[in-house]
């Protein structure tokens, strides 16, 4: 085992030498000259030679990822000052030195002592030294050198990813390029072929190739279907060393999916659907589905349904359902099973997108036979017509027939029909219907001018089923008949000016008149005014007819006057043109006035005739004149008042102290409600400020004692006031008498307890003060007085 490390050994140091010789050769710069000496004078002028010296060394290498079980030799310092006898020290300093790269300091040996990785480190730079061992005086200046750790493949080829992705749409021609993976190597690519790899396939082929030295993984085979197989799993391999044996190598997956195209046509998965429709189904409902398979995906895959022939293309149609992909067969008008009971159409299903690469697959589209049968179905009765419109006249007998509807079953068993009325729609029951035949009566007399048309409903129902209904609306109309006579059209009221009777007469009529008729226009207008046969020859006024359904109202005289008579009535005949015609007697005011001379009304009232008897103007303006006077007067009167400034207050300047009142009385506490009578508050003389006394008057009177009395003779005046004062007390009879004011109830005490300060401080209380000393020298007498009892304790 020994020997063979030494082998190893003398091989990596030949391999050394050899490698310097060579870099030696090629490069001359790399070698150091050696030190050259030169001439001194020496003692009794002999002169001295000192030989030139120099390093002798090159660049050194060493091998990384070194194992062997001694240090690596990796070169030799030596200087041609050495003679061998050990007197010169080399030094080695600089990266590495002292751990990673030693020198024997006598043979200049340096040995590197930890394995290099050149990955991590490619080259050190050291300064080496020949210094004088005893001295430690240099001997020659320090040199620069390096030394590279030579490379070896002991990194294996690594991908960017781990995995990688890829798509390529379906039938894409041989060498579509699909994705470039790509390897790294991390050992020296400039020396040997430790980082040169190559690229090659271990799984997917057939399906797909890589190209060698770029990595790009291209198509192999043509024509790859996604709808038979749509993902692919590669495995790519990269080697080093060129791909030569004994070379590292390191491998990914690429998981490659093959896009959609489309390159397949719909294709309806049979020929002929059978579906059915009820003859009541109503439009819009479906009648049923059908389907063209596209094993194509996403928009390569959409569908649209057409219907391109058959005899039920006015009946049905066909819409598109984008998230089945169905086609929906619908109703587009209502079918009949009497009228016909099947029905045929041809669909056609084409994709919607087509990719013109394909055009050659096509055609992209496939039709099938959709058959579709009409299921009979228990109908409603029909109406022969949508609505009915009939007439009746007003004032018709009841039980006069207005007309008929008719409605029959549909169906092949034509079941008998009954007939009603909605009676929502007559709700004053005008109307009455024969259930058999449909015939409709009037059940009273209509009006037409309360309502000239009346809207009915009018169900028709199946007798054995009553739930299979149909409604039809009836319209009626009342016709009119001449039954209302013309009227007055507004309340017309005619005025006439007061005149003598020399004064002409005026062409221009009093008032014109018009009429309304609530008749329909054929019985009405046009209207015929004229006065009563018994008053034709009327002395004061006339009327005359214009023809136009308007009449004009004139005055046969003049001289009218309103002392003899302010009004007149005058009635009129109005007359329509109606078969027969009908006719009304209305009555015309007609008031005298009194006119200016342009014969503009100015008053028609009598009373404006006792005006002269009335104030005449002086008199008024007398009437002004004092009321103005009396207002002087007063104002004058406020003023002097307010010049005076009287006190409003009579007792302004009285003593505040007289007006004090002192209340004896006390109550019974808080809780005392029964002490008062709240009726004496409720009183209403106390009201109006009279109160009365509750004061016992005594019934006897009182006889003075005669010891009580002084002497008639008396000077003495303060025994005169003495005995006065003892008389008044002692009498009861003299005012002010007693009054008793009885407490029912004087309750329990005060929750506030007493307020006198005094009985506080004499009483003993358990109440602590001595808070007080702490708010401060405004409390301060406040906290003597009711300070702690100590204190006072203490000081007594």
């Amino acid at each position: 085992m020994k020997e063979h490390y030494c082998l190893q050994a003398a091989l990596v140091c030949l391999g050394v030498l050899c490698h310097s010789q060579a870099m030696a050769t090629e490069r001359r710069s790399h070698l150091r000259p050696s030190f050259h000496g030169h001439h001194e004078k020496g003692k009794e002028g002999q002169v001295l030679q000192r030989s030139k010296r120099g390093w002798v060394w090159n660049q050194f290498f060493v091998i990384e990822e070194y194992t062997g079980p001694d240090p690596v030799l990796v070169g030799r310092l030596h200087s041609d000052i050495d003679s061998g006898d050990g007197n010169i020290k080399y030094i080695l300093s600089g990266e590495g030195a002292g751990t990673i790269f030693v020198i024997d300091d006598k043979s200049g040996n340096i040995h590197a002592t930890k394995t290099l990785d050149r990955e991590e480190r490619a080259q050190y730079t050291l300064m080496a030294q020949a210094v004088d061992r005893d001295t430690n005086r240099p001997l020659e200046p320090p040199s620069e050198f390096i030394v590279k750790v030579q490379d070896i493949n002991d990194n294996p080829p690594e991908f960017l990813h781990e995995t990688y992705h890829a798509n390529v749409p379906e039938r894409s021609n041989v060498g579509t390029s699909v994705i470039q993976v790509t390897a790294s190597d991390a050992d020296d690519p400039t020396y040997g072929n430790s980082a040169k790899l190559v690229y090659s396939i271990l799984e997917g082929q057939p399906y797909f190739s890589v190209e060698a030295q770029t990595g790009i993984i291209r198509t192999a085979l043509p024509n790859m279907d996604r709808e038979a197989k749509e993902e692919y799993h590669v495995v790519i391999q990269a080697k080093d060393m060129g791909g030569h044996m004994g070379g590292l190598s390191g491998t990914t997956k690429v998981t490659i999916t093959l896009t959609d195209v489309n390159d397949n046509p719909p294709k309806f998965p049979q020929s002929v659907y059978q579906m059915s429709v009820s003859e009541a189904a109503v439009p819009g409902e479906e009648v049923g589905r059908v389907k063209a398979k596209d094993p194509d995906i996403g928009e390569n895959g959409l569908v649209t349904y057409n219907i391109v022939d058959g005899d039920g293309m006015e009946l049905f149609e066909i819409t598109t359902d984008y998230e089945t992909q169905e086609g929906v067969v619908k109703l587009k008008k209502p079918v009949d099973f009497e009228t016909k009971r099947a029905y045929s159409l041809k669909v056609e299903a084409a994709n919607v997108h087509i990719d013109p690469k394909f055009i050659s697959n096509g055609p992209f589209k496939d039709t099938v036979t959709v058959k579709i049968a009409v299921e009979d179905a228990d109908e409603p009765p029909m109406f022969l017509a949508p609505s009915y419109i009939h007439e009746v006249q007003e004032n018709a007998a009841a039980g006069t027939v207005v007309g008929r509807v008719h409605a029959k079953d549909p169906d092949a068993a034509n079941s008998p029909i009954r007939y009603s009325i909605d009676r929502h729609t007559d709700l004053d029951r005008f109307f009455t219907i024969n259930p058999e035949d449909g015939f409709i009566k009037t059940t009273k007399p209509l009006d037409r001018e309360e309502t000239a048309w009346l809207n009915i409903s009018v169900f028709a129902a199946e007798i054995h089923n009553r739930h299979q209904e149909a409604k039809v609306p009836v319209a009626i109309r009342v016709l009119d008949v001449n039954d209302n006579a013309p009227k007055f059209a507004a309340p017309y009221e005619g005025f006439i000016c007061e005149s003598d009777q020399t004064k002409p007469l005026s062409n221009q009529p009093i008032v014109t008149i018009s009429a309304d008729d609530k008749d329909d226009t054929a019985n009405g207008p046009r209207f015929i005014f004229s006065l009563p046969p018994e008053i034709i020859h009327n002395p004061n006024f006339t009327v005359r007819d214009n023809r136009d359904s308007t009449a004009g109202v004139y005055a046969r005289r003049g001289g009218f006057s309103r002392q003899k008579q302010d009004l007149y009535l005058l009635p009129v005949v109005i007359s329509d043109g109606g078969i027969p015609p009908m006719s009304s007697t209305n009555t015309l005011t007609i008031k005298v006035c009194g006119c200016d001379v342009h014969g503009a009304l100015l008053s028609c009232n009598a009373e404006a005739y006792v005006l002269n008897a009335g104030l005449s103007t002086g008199a008024l303006i007398a009437i002004l004149a004092c009321i103005v006077i009396l207002l002087v007067i007063v104002v004058l009167f406020v003023t002097l008042r307010r010049q005076k400034k009287e006190p409003l207050i009579v007792f302004e300047e009285e003593d505040v102290r007289e007006n004090i009142i002192t209340y004896d009385d006390e109550g019974g506490g808080e809780e005392d409600t029964e002490a008062f009578d709240i009726a004496t508050l409720q009183n209403p003389d106390g009201i109006n400020g009279f109160i009365p006394r509750k004061d016992i008057k005594p019934e006897y009177q009182y006889m003075p004692r005669p010891g009580l009395r002084p002497a008639p003779n008396s000077v003495d005046v303060d025994d005169f006031i003495n005995t006065r004062i003892q008389e008044a007390d002692n009498d009861p009879t003299a005012p002010p008498y007693d009054s008793i004011q009885i407490y029912g109830y004087e309750g329990r005490g005060s929750v506030a307890g007493s307020l006198s300060s005094l009985e506080s401080a004499t009483t003993d209380s358990d109440l602590d003060y001595d808070y007080l000393q702490n708010w401060g020298p405004r409390f301060k007498k406040l906290a003597d007085l009711y300070g702690s009892k100590d204190t006072f304790d203490d000081d007594s």
